[in-house]
């Protein structure tokens, strides 16, 4: 039986949500229509002095949400065409998040998985831009974390550095930060 995911979960430090994401399912409600997304990657950005964290600026407008309380949605648009989503981890006022990269989903009719790489397609793929950003990982706003119970052995998650965040200089941008599911996914 699925649960949702609490604020509690979130409310811990960045790193270990990233861990416990994979395996976890991101819930888009959107048109009368369910879709359940399996997390097979994320990438973490923790805190203020994050190189590669959009917070090291600091506290602007489009960071805000990261400064707020765990288990929002930080959503924001890149390169002009691509709303990336994030949830906002770790104590108020401590700007951390984590990247939703990846997932993979159980087509219902064909009955085959459908894996989504990149955090762009998986957001276009779930209908998912800047009107959610802000909000609470929660279903009356459409968008939420479940468990449903499937078990991620550690041995199974790869964690490596981030992607495309060589900007960040040669401390940051090597940072082991990325974890992914890799072999064949869980059983459901």
């Amino acid at each position: 039986m699925a649960t949702m995911l609490t604020r509690k979960f979130f409310d811990r430090p960045t790193l270990a949500v990233a861990r416990d994401l994979p395996g976890k399912y991101l819930v888009r409600e959107y048109r009368g229509r369910r879709i359940a997304v399996m997390v097979t990657e994320v990438e973490a950005y923790d805190g203020p002095r994050d190189l590669a964290s959009h917070a090291s600026r600091g506290r602007t407008p489009r960071t805000t949400v990261m400064f707020g309380p765990a288990g929002y949605f930080y959503i924001y648009f890149t390169y002009g065409m691509h709303w990336l989503v994030n949830v906002v981890t770790g104590p108020q006022d401590y700007p951390a998040a984590v990247l939703i990269r990846a997932g993979a989903y159980r087509d219902p009719k064909t009955r085959r998985e459908v894996f989504i790489n990149g955090p762009a397609r998986l957001t276009r793929f779930l209908k998912i831009d800047g009107a959610l950003n802000g909000e609470p990982a929660a279903r009356a706003g459409g968008l939420w974390f479940e468990d449903h119970g499937v078990k991620v052995a550690r041995k199974d998650i790869k964690i490596a550095k981030r992607v495309g965040v060589d900007y960040a200089g040669p401390v940051w941008s090597e940072k082991k930060y990325n974890f992914k599911i890799t072999g064949k996914l869980p059983e459901r």
